[in-house]
Order: C-alpha cells, then sequence, then structure tokens
C-alpha cells in the first residue's frame, strides 16, 4: 500500500513514520510513504500557497490550483492505480476503526493535510473523496490528524504485525460487536494490594472468554454508552 501525505510540514512525519511498526512495516515492503510538500507548488519567490478568504473573515484559505498542483503530481506518479484522497479537516466525517479497516484495503491512500482556516470548497469537491475528522476540537494543523490515520491504517495491513491476531480483539472492533476492549492484567500477580482476578489464572479458556466478554460490556457500558446504542440502532 502506498499512502502520500501533502503537508506544509513534511519534517515532523520523520520520527513517526520511521519509528516502531511503521518503519518495520516499511522495510518489509508492506506500506510505502510519500512526504509531499505543498510549499514546492507555491508560487513567487516566497512560495505562497493560501490567500485571504473572499467574503471577509479571519485568517487564511489554502488556494486550490496550488492543492491541485500537488495532486497532479502525484497522481501522475503511476496513472494505473486507483487513488483515493482524504482531508483532514475539523468538519469531517469522525474516524473510526471501521473507516481505518476500510482505509488499510486500499492501494493508494491520499492525505490532505488541512492548515489555516480552511481549504477552498472548490478542490474540495473536485478533487477530494471524503473528509475526516479525528474528534470533535480544532488543531492547529490537520499534521497529526494524517499521522493518526496513517498508523491506524499501517498496523491493519496484512503481514505488518507479528500476530495478525492482535488486531482481532480489540476496541471497535467486530469480535467485540464494536465495543471497548477488556482490561488486561501482567506480572506481578500482585501489585499494591490488588490481585490479578483468579479468572485469569485458572486456565480454564472457556470461562476466561465469558469473564472477559462481561468486562468488555461493563468497561464500554461505563465509559462509552454511546457505543452499545449504536450498536441496537445499527442492528
Amino acid at each position: 500500500m502506498r499512502i502520500s501525505i501533502i503537508t506544509l510540514f513534511p519534517e515532523v512525519f520523520e520520527p513517526i513514520l520511521n519509528s516502531s511498526i511503521l518503519k518495520r512495516a516499511q522495510k518489509k515492503g508492506l506500506v510505502e510513504f510519500e512526504l509531499v510538500n505543498l510549499r514546492d507548488f507555491g508560487e513567487g519567490r516566497h512560495k505562497i500557497v493560501d490567500d485571504r478568504p473572499y467574503g471577509g473573515g479571519v485568517g487564511m484559505v489554502l488556494r486550490a490550483d496550488i492543492l491541485a498542483k500537488a495532486i497532479t503530481f502525484i497522481t501522475n506518479f503511476d496513472a494505473t492505480v486507483q487513488n483515493y484522497v482524504i482531508l483532514t479537516s475539523a468538519s469531517g466525517r469522525p474516524y473510526q476503526q471501521a473507516k481505518a479497516q476500510e482505509f488499510s484495503q486500499l492501494d493508494h491512500l491520499i492525505v490532505v493535510c488541512g492548515h489555516y482556516e480552511g481549504v477552498d470548497q472548490r478542490f474540495i469537491d473536485k478533487y477530494v473523496d471524503e473528509e475526516i475528522s479525528i474528534g470533535d476540537y480544532v488543531l492547529t494543523g490537520g499534521e497529526i490528524p494524517a499521522m493518526v490515520i496513517a498508523d491506524s491504517i499501517t498496523r491493519l495491513i496484512p503481514g505488518v504485525l507479528e500476530k495478525e491476531e492482535a488486531t482481532a480483539e480489540e476496541s471497535f472492533s467486530p469480535t467485540t460487536s464494536g465495543q471497548l476492549e477488556y482490561p488486561h492484567y501482567t506480572r506481578p500477580e500482585e501489585f499494591e494490594g490488588e490481585k490479578v482476578p483468579e479468572i485469569l489464572l485458572s486456565g480454564n479458556h472457556g470461562e476466561i472468554k465469558k469473564w472477559r466478554a462481561q468486562k468488555s460490556l461493563e468497561k464500554t457500558k461505563k465509559v462509552r454508552p454511546d457505543l452499545l446504542r449504536n450498536h441496537v440502532r445499527n442492528n
């Protein structure tokens, strides 16, 4: 899979993309990251990429023509590959595990990092397939959301994780009915007066499975009851 990221700050991605699992995924040839500096397509001596909004208002808007040049540069790399373009935006669709799974099946994902006051709507209408938000809050730019998306996708690509079953039973996965994952315990067996639940030491895998399902439900009810309502509504 290829993930291209259009950004004004490509340098901030280097530590993330070249560490841990993302680094190993690249070495295995399972994913390729491409960082495209939007400033390279800017105009004039200062490589301008934005301008004041028509109609007035605070802030600057990323220009449609500059972004279009960056998209064209990327897609001309291989005309045979189907591209999917997303824009990181606070007004986008909330990002969820199901969407990460969907994106992980793509051949080529292009992530446009939103910035400033926003992006010219004409670029969005013509070039963007989907706007994505990682939460109901506003950030200074789309770089952190792009990192979140890249990380969440990469770990789902077959062969990236040493144990592929690691993604089977986790929060929001189909096997947990979209609920939160059950609590985990490891050594020491006793920590500050608190012992590991006896059931986990029993070796009875059937009962352990039931216990984990119950704890998953309890945690979801307490922390994210909205997930339960959504599950009922969708079934």
